[in-house]
């Protein structure tokens, strides 16, 4: 018997054999997502996107934590204690169908009940995390403002104490899951240094009004909060952590996921890239038979086939518990760039019907311009590495 004889046959989705690397519980977890995205999300998305809402998606949140995707990766409190992983293969398939959905997912559990599971009291958490975790409850993150956004040690909201209570004041902006959200995770600057809040969105003072005319992430619900001497109690502040190695921390946490995330994203347009290519005839033959599109097509799948194998290995490090923040910029830096590459490759394969949403690609190349903005841009990232590289900190 010859030695290619007992190899596995070539697998075009999983060129790598990426698959062999994931356990049977992996898999499973992968597998739910990938059906509740089909059934949930795909055959709707793109009315969505054109109408520019996302609803029902209060009973979206609950089917999410029925399957037990909200705040995966977080142990107890109802929460389902995932591997890093799992939670990235869930994060992979949520963006495949679209980033506004994975978005969702990743502000619920990366962003607001990470930072109160991390750094909140045993109150807060018994509280707010058992119902966020269920879909009950839809929480958002308030660090970004509008004047300030990758510098947020200059941010301006403010709150001070006044008797036993904490009195609120600022904006935050571009705010996911703002106007739906029952609980706000929101940093300010206090008399000692910067300070979360656990803040109860019907608490007097505090509105969030939805932003709207998005060209990206137009299936998802993005919010300015404004907090006009909104009056909290003593116990509202996450007691555990001063200053931005709160908020931080957490960012480090969802960008994990948009390493996987992208990769979802840049899967679905390779997918439709690849399913057109064999179908759409010019010159007598179909355009996958050309060696200019096998081209373009050989260099998507290496691309996206890399991240993954990135992305996983990220994944095993957080298990592990010795992944470092620059190793996520690197992860982020990478993979979404390469993802917004396949999604306009994609597109010059499909040529005009690329922009239709009929198609997925316009869609997601849209959506991941967002993706590479927030969370820490393009340069940010790149200044992150650099510090890294050479020791010298040129972000001042």
């Amino acid at each position: 018997m010859s030695r290619s004889s007992s190899l596995p046959p070539f697998d075009p989705a999983d060129p790598l054999g990426v698959d062999d690397l994931l356990e049977p519980e992996d898999l499973a977890v992968r597998d739910t997502v990938r059906a509740w995205a089909a059934d949930r999300v795909l055959p709707y998305v793109a009315d969505w996107y054109e109408k520019g809402e996302l609803p029902g998606i209060r009973e979206l949140a609950r089917e999410l934590g029925s399957v037990g995707a909200l705040g995966m990766s977080l142990k107890g409190y109802g929460c389902a204690g995932a591997s890093a992983v799992q939670y990235g293969l869930a994060c992979l398939e949520l963006e495949a169908a679209d980033s506004g959905i994975r978005s969702l997912v990743s502000v619920q559990g990366s962003l607001a009940m990470y930072a109160v599971h991390r750094f909140g009291s045993e109150e807060q958490k018994q509280h707010w995390l058992p119902r966020m975790a269920a879909g009950e409850v839809i929480g958002c993150f308030g660090l970004t403002e509008p004047d300030h956004g990758s510098d947020p040690a200059a941010m301006r909201t403010y709150a001070k104490k006044d008797g036993g209570d904490w009195v609120l004041n600022g904006r935050k902006m571009w705010i996911t899951n703002g106007s739906v959200a029952g609980v706000a995770v929101v940093w300010a600057q206090t008399d000692d240094g910067i300070r979360g809040f656990v803040v109860p969105t019907d608490s007097a003072g505090f509105s969030a009004p939805e932003i709207k005319h998005k060209w990206s992430l137009r299936a998802s619900v993005t919010s300015e909060l404004v907090m006009d001497d909104v009056r909290l109690p003593a116990d509202a502040v996450l007691p555990e952590v001063t200053g931005l190695r709160g908020p931080l921390s957490c960012l480090t946490h969802a960008r994990y996921g948009i390493v996987w995330g992208a990769m979802g994203a840049a899967r679905s347009c390779f997918e439709a890239a690849v399913d057109y290519a064999r179908s759409r005839e010019q010159f007598g033959r179909p355009i996958g038979g050309f060696q200019l599109t096998q081209a373009k097509l050989a260099d998507m799948a290496v691309e996206l086939h890399k991240g993954i194998l990135l992305a996983h290995h990220l994944g095993r490090r957080m298990d592990a518990g010795r992944l470092r923040p620059e190793q996520v910029s690197f992860g982020k830096l990478n993979n979404v760039r390469e993802a917004i590459d396949i999604c306009r490759t994609a597109r010059t394969i499909l040529g005009a019907n690329g922009i239709s949403l009929e198609y997925p690609v316009m869609r997601h190349a849209t959506n991941l311009e967002s993706v590479l903005t927030y969370e820490g841009t393009v340069e940010m990232h790149q200044l992150v590495l650099g510090k890294a590289l050479t020791g010298l900190d040129a972000f001042r």
